[in-house]
């Protein structure tokens, strides 16, 4: 009786997966989905955790953060189809840099590597036509130390 118990308790975690993952991909009309502003305003708090972990040493939750923050991005990419695929998946070299450099637990090599991930997400804000949305490498442990709020001189 508890091996068919499992056995049950499995097959409903595979289903609630498979329904979960299909959610991801073809959002329907009566489900909700997220508005892209709110996608990345949960990036830029990722983005200022993974900066905090790093400069406190927390390597898990570093690589916990990085986890997340892709998990955004490609949330992002999926579900809003004006995000070109090349904006995210440019971003791939300086993220596998951040993830090398958490897995080194090597802090001058994590910032270098979120400096270039910043960098990469400024670029792809100018790319949507969104250039007044300006991040950083946060400075301090401020909420929102890692955006520039004044306006940026027009390219």
């Amino acid at each position: 009786m508890m091996l068919r118990g499992w056995m049950l308790a499995l097959a409903l975690m595979g289903a609630a997966t498979a329904v979960a993952a299909q959610d991801l991909r073809s959002p329907s009309a009566d489900q909700y989905v997220p508005r892209l502003g709110d996608i990345m305003s949960a990036a830029q708090l990722r983005h200022q955790k993974l900066w905090l972990a790093g400069k406190a040493q927390n390597w898990e939750l570093a690589a916990f953060e990085l986890r997340q923050l892709k998990a955004s991005l490609v949330e992002a990419a999926l579900l809003y189809s004006g995000i070109p695929v090349s904006n995210v998946t440019t971003l791939e070299p300086s993220l596998q840099a951040t993830s090398d450099a958490i897995a080194a637990k090597d802090g001058r090599k994590l910032a270098k590597a979120l400096g270039d991930l910043t960098e990469g997400c400024n670029a792809c804000h100018r790319s949507m036509g969104r250039s007044f949305v300006v991040m950083k490498v946060p400075s301090d442990p401020q909420p929102f130390a890692n955006q520039l709020f004044p306006p940026q001189a027009k390219p």
